[in-house]
């Protein structure tokens, strides 16, 4: 807990210097549009908060927080689709597999956890809309519904079975996670905005380039060798692989997330240049680190 207090310190300090710097930059240059650097910085204290609730108290809270964050998170996957009236059913039993998710994570139903979203929920959602009699768009709005579950609850949930798995290092695995997730999507943003030239996908998300990947994939790494000792039971090998192991499947996580809302908001280019800089863009990258790391170390380490 020592240990995880002070890198919470460490990255409390390095916001409020970024956030001075760059409300310095602001009053100076008034004539820029700094709007998009703007809701980058409050989106990150947001999470400080959230991952400081998830961290640092008891497991109660915590999940309480991170079911907050599956809640908003889904939400807001939800408001761009093209939604009909017969689809407010399945929406609503989406939102209640939230709760009972964490139910199974609560009594440490480790069975349940992992099978209830991609199994039950995917086998019983389009009840709501066979009952309703809605045939009309019937696939794309089960499996758009499926695709938001999977992801925004069932990938971020993963957060909170960290703790359940291991009471003793769990919070700081989980604080590890975020770090090492936040710098590869820092890294790979900064580099992609002034380095980058070769785009992955120009397509669906125009800001990311191998140079702002192959930047994250090397910046992460290093990190993850020199704070695992202090937040995690890891092995050096591990330690190492473990920057290697999140920023790839960071990477993954936000061209998913990308090509998801281009194709949700195909005709609707109002909402999507809204959503261009929405929380979303926050989360895409834990929606596949969480579930993915959690695996690997649970597959090769007794202590999860």
């Amino acid at each position: 807990m020592e240990s995880a207090i002070w890198t919470l310190f460490v990255i409390f300090i390095g916001l409020v210097v970024v956030t001075v710097l760059f409300l310095q930059i602001k009053s100076k240059q008034r004539g820029k549009d700094f709007s998009r650097i703007s809701l980058r910085v409050k989106t990150w204290w947001g999470m400080f908060v959230v991952f400081c609730l998830a961290t640092l108290f008891n497991p109660i809270v915590s999940m309480f927080s991170l079911m907050i964050l599956c809640f908003f998170s889904l939400k807001e996957y939800f408001s761009m689709m093209q939604t009909r009236k017969a689809d407010r059913r399945i929406f609503l039993w989406a939102y209640l597999s939230i709760p009972i998710q964490f139910y199974w994570i609560y009594i440490g139903w480790y069975g349940m956890f992992i099978v209830f979203i991609p199994v039950y929920v995917f086998l019983l959602l389009p009840l709501p809309r066979l009952l309703g009699k809605g045939t009309l768009g019937f696939l794309r709005s089960v499996s758009s519904t499926q695709w938001g579950l999977m992801l925004m609850v069932f990938g971020l949930s993963h957060l909170a079975y960290y703790q359940v798995a291991n009471p003793t290092s769990g919070a700081n695995l989980v604080l590890f996670l975020v770090v090492l997730t936040q710098v590869s999507d820092i890294v790979q943003f900064v580099v992609s905005i002034y380095i980058g030239k070769r785009k992955v996908v120009p397509t669906s998300n125009p800001t990311i380039t191998w140079e702002g990947f192959l930047a994250a994939v090397l910046v992460t790494t290093c990190v993850s060798y020199f704070i695992y000792p202090y937040l995690t039971p890891l092995d050096m090998k591990f330690g190492i692989l473990s920057g290697l192991i999140i920023s790839v499947t960071g990477f993954v996580g936000s061209l998913t997330i990308s090509v998801l809302k281009r194709d949700l908001l195909i005709g609707d280019q109002e909402k999507f240049a809204s959503l261009k800089e929405s929380y979303l863009n926050r989360v895409d990258s834990l929606t596949y680190t969480s579930p993915i790391f959690f695996h690997i170390i649970r597959y090769y380490f007794d202590f999860m």
